[in-house]
């Protein structure tokens, strides 16, 4: 077992970060005031390779990993957790087609996804479910040569931005399947914008399928495949959130010891008072084993592995540290973290937002619980 990464994997990292911080970081304050969608920022992602980073070459990717996707997020999400979310979410159409799309789905599709000239949006959660396909109302019938789909879609992320969506409906059978649809096409309608605690400009919106006529050739996958594809594909967007969360928490971390050293307190910086010192120790030790963690996912779906179940360890594990570790960081700062003009108000927002989405904490208790007794 290595725990060194590779040169390349340094390299992606160093690089990352350095966009981050002179790209990224000036706009984060003002992305997070203003709840827009950055969208220069988003094309400006896309060209660099970041939402193909999991994908080879053939496929408009970078070929760089499953783990280069993780360490680029992480990047990301310490200048923004917005910005890191998008690159993080961008990965749901993308892997969706990748592993169940036909060739054809793949060059219309993925290439455009991975390269990106296009972004996709995820149309799962509903007003009824977040979670469990058995409580899905969109309906797929078939009519003429291709589909009708009718529904609303809820926090749907990227969606003002998207130029297609991957979308669960019911057939007629009752059954989950997945289509990609042109966000172009009439009848798919973007709503009112949710307006969320944190992760402010990730675009979450609702969406409503107003009779959205879909070809037969943009099934993806079998007939009521559906609740498959979600799963494979949520699985990989779980590391996305773990590594954001480990992003997030770094930033908080970095503040708080520059802070410790400049804010004196009877006549001494309070970096020298051991209430303070046991903050950032626990602050980096619990960081430290959430980033190995959500490296150490993502190094086995870059072995081919299923991580399902460790996917839900790492962000359970990942999410919670994120709330836990930015706490302590206002705790650091008192007074002035609770300030809108202080970044680490910001954080920590953000960092509650990672044990919500993607699957309440819950959730992901629910997945390790079962997968333990299945043993």
């Amino acid at each position: 077992m290595d725990f060194i990464l590779g040169e390349r994997d340094k390299m992606v990292q160093a690089a990352a970060k350095e966009y981050a911080q002179k790209a990224v970081l000036p706009l984060a304050a003002e992305i997070d005031r203003t709840a827009e969608f950055p969208l220069e920022l988003a094309r400006e992602m896309g060209a660099m390779g970041y939402y193909g980073l999991a994908y080879p070459a053939e496929c408009g990717g970078t070929g760089g990993g499953y783990l280069a996707y993780a360490l680029v997020v992480e990047q990301i999400s310490r200048a923004s957790m917005t910005a890191g979310a998008i690159v993080a979410v961008s990965i749901l159409s993308a892997e969706s087609i990748y592993r169940f799309g036909t060739d054809r789905q793949k060059r219309d599709f993925l290439v455009p996804l991975a390269s990106g000239e296009m972004l996709g949006c995820f149309c799962f959660t509903e007003p009824a479910t977040g979670s469990d396909p058995r409580a899905i109302a969109t309906r797929a019938v078939w009519q003429g040569d291709g589909y009708v789909i009718e529904g609303q879609k809820n926090f749907i992320a990227l969606s003002p931005a998207a130029d297609i969506a991957t979308v669960f409906a019911k057939d007629e059978d009752g059954k989950v399947s997945a289509y990609i649809v042109p966000a172009s096409a009439p009848g798919f309608v973007l709503r009112e914008p949710c307006e969320t605690l944190g992760l402010r400009g990730l675009g979450a919106s609702v969406v409503y399928l107003d009779g959205v006529r879909v070809p037969r050739e943009n099934l993806l996958g079998s007939p009521g495949s559906g609740y498959e594809t979600l799963l494979e594909a949520i699985s990989v967007e779980r590391v996305g959130v773990s590594a954001q969360g480990v992003g997030v928490s770094q930033a908080a971390l970095d503040l708080s010891v520059e802070y410790a050293k400049q804010r004196c307190a009877y006549g001494r910086p309070i970096a020298e008072m051991p209430t303070i010192q046991w903050l950032l120790a626990e602050m980096v030790s619990r960081m430290e084993a959430g980033r190995w963690l959500a490296y150490r996912t993502a190094s086995l779906r870059d072995q081919g592995l299923d991580i399902r179940n460790e996917s839900s360890v790492a962000k359970l594990y990942c999410s919670q540290m994120a709330v836990e570790v930015t706490r302590m960081a206002m705790q650091v700062h008192g007074s002035y973290g609770t300030m809108k003009s202080m970044p680490v108000e910001r954080l920590y927002r953000d960092a509650k937002m990672t044990e919500v989405y993607v699957g309440v904490s819950e959730i992901q208790r629910a997945i390790i619980a079962r997968h333990l007794l299945r043993q």
